[in-house]
């Protein structure tokens, strides 16, 4: 499980002395803790490990958003400071697939959903989320599917 790996990631990082990423790891854990506590009056629950990545992939997106507003402000140090983040989280993802793979998932997508046009893209983005959303940044296929799709 995700979360074990991110626990003792915890204590290595303590017993090490690495403040940088003892203090990124606490953020995610942190994170997690908030996104267990919301579902407690949700009627369905996601698999664990499905919902860990589901709020890693969200705080890797978020900073990179915050990235590109630092470096257009120009504050290098506080985007160095977020790329140090985005490192840390991502070394808890699972791998995600190339672009290459994601475009044979989306063509299989396509073909077993007869899909032909944009107005089929709804579907083939939710097909898509479901089967490999754990492995893929869906900003990034949306713009794969819209291609394939138009």
């Amino acid at each position: 499980m995700i979360r074990d790996g991110i626990k003792a990631a915890q204590i290595e990082a303590m017993k090490s002395g690495d403040k940088g990423r003892l203090a990124a790891v606490r953020l995610i854990l942190a994170k997690i803790k908030d996104r267990d506590i919301e579902l407690r009056t949700a009627s369905q629950i996601p698999e664990d490990d499905a919902l860990v990545v589901e709020v890693l992939q969200k705080m890797v997106k978020q900073r990179r958003e915050s990235i590109s507003m630092y470096e257009a402000g120009g504050r290098a140090e506080l985007a160095a400071q977020e790329q140090a983040e985005v490192d840390v989280i991502e070394s808890f993802l699972p791998k995600q697939l190339s672009e290459d793979e994601t475009r044979a998932a989306i063509e299989a997508i396509k073909a077993e959903l007869g899909a032909g046009s944009v107005k089929d893209m709804g579907r083939v983005m939710a097909t898509l989320k479901e089967r490999h959303g754990t492995v893929l940044d869906m900003s990034k296929a949306s713009g794969l599917v819209k291609a394939a799709l138009g």
